[in-house]
């Protein structure tokens, strides 16, 4: 029974510290853009050259995702319906978030990026409630209140503390916002799709359509700057945004997920925007000031309000 025990606390401590060192790994991902365009500053490097970058790296481990995936016996067989619709997802879901996070990114800091991405959960309640008629209890307004009180002072910060452009600081801020509400009707929709086609196989293919998506806008638009000749940190920053800050997460949360539950993993999630704030202060030199973690603590309340009321 004592050894039972044992395991059972260190597939715990396991599981935290994974999806700990996702919610890390996650935020990366931010400061990596900003330095990716920061080395290619002399080169005008848009938000799809970069996104192309990633997903072509990110791609081999989606292939060997859904290699694995259909060596299952228990693989659904995908309808051609479900096969254009997971397609459209790729692209609506999974590509035009990223273009509108990157593109956000030239614009706003990476603390402010991350804290306005994490309301995601309060914009699902929101369309759930539109779309469904689900009824939204005082608990959801004080969350929402929370968290938009919240978004509001980390703009406010960017916008008095930073001082980078207010006109600039809000099209930035509704670049990343607008990806937010992409990617939450996407998990709408995923989640009425994902138990017909299952979970590895529609993460594999959705990603698959969004690597093709990135490389049919990169081929389609005009580059003064091709991408086979960008400095060499640039190449690096999109390996490592693949692998780092993409793949080894995805695969971080769902074990870590499968030992400790979803409940203290969202709760363990909510270091996201934190490690975003502190990682930009020290590669980036960006502010760390209480306007900002105030506002950063009122979002992370109103979300973590939402996401742990619907366990």
């Amino acid at each position: 029974m004592q050894s039972q025990n044992t395991q059972t606390s260190r597939d715990a401590l396991i599981g935290a510290l994974m999806v700990l060192a996702a919610a890390v790994t996650v935020s990366s991902k931010a400061i990596m853009v900003k330095i990716a365009y920061a080395y290619a500053e002399p080169f005008p490097v848009d938000a799809s050259t970069l996104i192309a970058l990633r997903m072509a790296f990110s791609a081999p481990f989606f292939i060997a995702l859904a290699i694995w995936a259909r060596a299952s016996d228990s693989v659904p067989k995908i309808s051609s319906y479900d096969a254009w619709v997971i397609a459209l997802m790729g692209i609506m879901g999974g590509y035009v978030p990223m273009l509108l996070d990157f593109a956000g990114l030239v614009y706003v800091t990476a603390g402010l990026e991350r804290i306005i991405l994490y309301i995601y959960p309060t914009i699902v309640i929101l369309l759930s409630a539109a779309m469904f008629k689900h009824r939204i209890g005082k608990r959801v307004y004080f969350a929402l209140l929370a968290t938009y009180a919240g978004v509001a002072l980390a703009v406010g910060h960017d916008v008095l503390i930073v001082k980078s452009g207010s006109a600039e600081t809000i099209l930035g801020a509704s670049l990343v916002a607008a990806s937010a509400v992409a990617y939450a009707a996407y998990l709408i929709a995923s989640g009425r799709l994902i138990p017909r086609v299952g979970a590895s196989l529609f993460t594999a293919y959705t990603m698959l359509a969004a690597t093709a998506a990135s490389a049919a806008h990169y081929g389609s638009t005009s580059h003064q700057v091709k991408i086979l000749h960008l400095p060499t940190q640039v190449y690096l920053l999109s390996m490592l945004m693949a692998v780092v800050a993409t793949v080894f997460p995805a695969i971080l949360l769902n074990v870590g997920i499968h030992k400790i539950g979803s409940s203290k993993a969202a709760l363990i999630s909510s270091i996201g925007p934190v490690s975003t704030i502190f990682l930009a202060s020290i590669f980036l030199g960006e502010d760390i000031t209480l306007l900002q973690l105030a506002g950063t603590c009122l979002v992370l309340i109103g979300v973590l309000a939402i996401s742990l009321g619907k366990k």
